[in-house]
């Protein structure tokens, strides 16, 4: 492992990234808004010394914010992609695009990559599309890309906008109230989550590969709450203010089949797991 570019480096998973790549050795190139890299300007992106390879995680990804500032969503992350894959393209490095969950309502499950993708949220779109861009890079200019998809990532240092850093956050006022607790998602503990990627960067890569993150288990809404409140022995009161949001999948599983024989990976982490790294590391 030589040079590898980081874009979103202070991000939840790009924080994590650097830091594991940093104990393996490698040197890293940081490329985020807060170290003054703004990868929507071509003229500073450039600039960027060689590396070996770049994963791309910067990207603005709140998904309401998707609909009320579409194109503050959508020029980051389309602009964004392309500069980076730019940027690859002359320094003939790989690319490592972490997409997103980008397949709409399932016509099946578990679900693997050749599903049918459907934007069903503008930051899906933006998936989409980024997806798109690295896959003509490759055929076009031969610049060697893996898209990844994760389903759902938790851990330590996620946004508080997202569902299991809100469920622990409500569980200290003794009252949980959600939207709805019928969704099912698959959940990936963060450090399996950079166990892949290390493995996705030091896969000699030729062409253009897409993997699933995910652990092909799935949990609802209510069934995470109670998971959550078992766990902090609480016995908070769970409410559901049974609010479908738009375009509403109701269930998320992903076939990691390809990871697990390609990269030779599979999760270690099981949800009571990794909820249990997430209350001892938040001192809960």
């Amino acid at each position: 492992m030589t040079t590898i570019a980081i874009t979103g480096s202070s991000g939840f998973v790009g924080s994590h990234l650097t830091k594991k790549l940093k104990e393996l050795g490698a040197d890293t190139i940081c490329l985020d808004i807060k170290n003054g890299i703004d990868i929507t300007n071509w003229e500073k992106v450039r600039t960027i010394g060689r590396f070996d390879t770049l994963v791309h995680l910067a990207a603005k990804s709140y998904v309401p914010d998707s609909y009320k500032y579409p194109r503050d969503f959508y020029y980051p992350n389309l602009v964004g992609t392309l500069n980076v894959l730019e940027l690859c393209r002359i320094h003939k490095s790989k690319m490592v695009f972490v997409s997103s969950y980008v397949y709409g309502v399932p016509k099946y499950l578990p679900i693997d990559e050749k599903h049918p993708t459907a934007a069903f949220n503008p930051y899906a779109q933006t998936k989409i599309i980024g997806e798109q861009l690295c896959s003509d890079y490759y055929t076009h200019f031969g610049v060697p890309t893996v898209i990844l998809r994760p389903f759902n990532i938790y851990g330590e240092g996620q946004n508080e906008n997202f569902l299991i850093p809100t469920i622990i956050k409500q569980v200290k006022t003794g009252k949980i109230l959600l939207n709805d607790l019928r969704p099912k998602r698959d959940y990936i503990y963060i450090d399996d989550f950079i166990d892949l990627l290390v493995k996705i960067i030091e896969r000699n890569q030729t062409g253009c590969e897409i993997f699933n993150a995910g652990t092909g288990v799935s949990y609802s809404v209510g069934e995470l709450a109670n998971l959550i409140c078992s766990l902090l022995k609480n016995n908070t009161v769970i409410e559901s203010k049974n609010q479908e949001r738009k375009n509403e999948v109701l269930e998320t599983r992903a076939d990691i089949t390809k990871a697990k024989k390609l990269l030779n990976w599979t999760p270690k982490v099981t949800i009571d797991e990794g909820l249990q790294k997430l209350k001892e590391q938040m001192e809960l």
